[in-house]
């Protein structure tokens, strides 16, 4: 048995890896599913620590209590060079002062119920046609004036922007505001820990002066929800967790999806048999969101993990103390769970990806960000059939610095 420092005589390879394409996964993938359970990798910050890309391993991560979201503490793994760390390696106010006791958890969970319920429902179906109105509104505006145009700018960036914005009641004329502030936050490389600070700081102050306003002239708008639960004074949540989730619900509820709605239509357009099976079959949208789901090899950074406790992975012992990457782009291609996992088959079902996480840890978006997926498909297929890349899918150029991996354009024409 091997332990969380005695890897072997093996030279750690460098991460992140990268795929030969914007849409094909790194050659390393396949090789370390079937070699161990438990890879050993230098990140850019020049500390070596353990990445996981089997699918069982990666849904256990999920599911353990041991694997916490707690970054900054001493003697976790620097995962880039900056000297404090960067992004990864600053205090989760979620995190702290969390002990092991159920009844310190208890609150996160409460908290997650409360956003879950708040983004489902009937706010996502009153929301439904709205989204189809704007995404069509996006799409006359795009064909407007000729092509080819690049669908990134047009459509795939505006329109979860637009979504989660009116959901949480944020004014039309602060959006690319929003926008800034996200990208900057989300800088693995393209800004300065100045700039981060700056970004995060800005984007506090605003969000606690809508919080105001929204107290002030409640609305029928997630933060107006959140807002009167906080103000129901029974303790379990503060202004503070109420701004830092008003935060990450804008930056998440866009910026993934944003990602894949370009992707997923570089896929489907990549090979035109995908787009013609559509075509044939609108009735397969629903599965071929969660096929391009599953299938997205440019997901970004690997999901980082705090071991609070040692963990046993097939005969290797990580400690705690370790900073644990799961590769969860790599996880969705294990032949183990998958048949025939490197094929974008749009009929596969069941679909098990982990691309939204698993148990207590799945994303609390996950409802809406499927939806804008089946709406943009739909209605790309239905308004521009003839729809396709103009240039080479080997030519789409990776978005580069960033957390959330994507396409930096996607040219087209119809």
């Amino acid at each position: 048995m091997t332990s969380a420092t005695g890897h072997g005589d093996e030279d750690p390879q460098n991460y992140p890896f990268v795929g030969v394409t914007a849409l094909e996964p790194p050659a390393q993938w396949a090789g370390l599913r079937e070699k161990c359970p438990v890879t050993w990798v230098r990140t850019p910050g020049g500390d070596e620590t353990a990445l996981l890309t089997r699918y069982e391993d990666v849904r256990k991560l999920f599911a353990d209590r041991r694997f916490r979201r707690n970054l900054a503490a001493e003697d976790t793994t620097r995962l880039d060079d900056s000297e404090d760390g960067g992004l990864f390696h600053q205090p989760d106010p979620g995190e702290e002062g969390i002990s092991e006791a159920d009844s310190d958890r208890s609150d996160h969970t409460r908290w997650r119920s409360v956003l879950t319920r708040a983004l489902t429902g009937r706010r996502l179906d009153e929301l439904r046609p709205r989204i189809a109105t704007k995404a069509d509104e996006l799409i006359d505006t795009m064909t407007a004036r000729p092509g080819p145009a690049d669908l990134v700018s047009a459509l795939a960036r505006p329109l979860p922007l637009w979504v989660i914005c009116e959901a949480l009641a944020i004014p039309l004329q602060d959006q690319e505001q929003i926008l800034r502030w996200s990208t900057v936050l989300l800088s693995l490389t393209r800004h300065t820990r100045s700039e981060m600070d700056q970004a995060a700081g800005d984007f506090y102050a605003y969000m606690i002066t809508h919080i105001e306003n929204r107290r002030a002239a409640p609305g029928d708008d997630v933060i107006s929800e959140l807002t009167a639960i906080v103000d129901a004074g029974d303790g379990r949540f503060d202004e503070a967790e109420l701004a830092s989730a008003g935060i990450g619900l804008l930056v998440a509820g866009h910026e993934t999806t944003s990602q894949m709605i370009g992707k997923m239509t570089a896929m489907l357009l990549a090979d035109r048999d995908r787009w013609r099976e559509l075509l044939a079959d609108p009735g397969l949208i629903p599965t071929a969101v969660e096929e391009a789901l599953r299938f997205d090899a440019n997901h970004g950074f690997a999901l980082p993990r705090y071991l609070s406790a040692d963990v046993e992975f097939g005969g290797t012992t990580l400690t705690r103390g370790c900073t644990v990457l799961a590769e969860i782009a790599a996880a969705n291609r294990d032949g183990t769970v998958f048949p025939h996992p490197d094929r974008m088959d749009l009929r596969r079902s069941p679909n098990p990806h982990l691309t939204f996480g698993h148990g207590p840890q799945i994303c609390v978006g996950r409802e809406f960000a499927r939806n804008e997926l089946r709406t943009v498909l739909a209605t790309l297929l239905k308004r521009l059939p003839t729809l396709e890349l103009a240039v080479p899918a080997e030519q789409l150029k990776r978005r580069e610095g960033i957390l959330v991996g994507g396409l930096e354009e996607l040219p087209v024409r119809w």
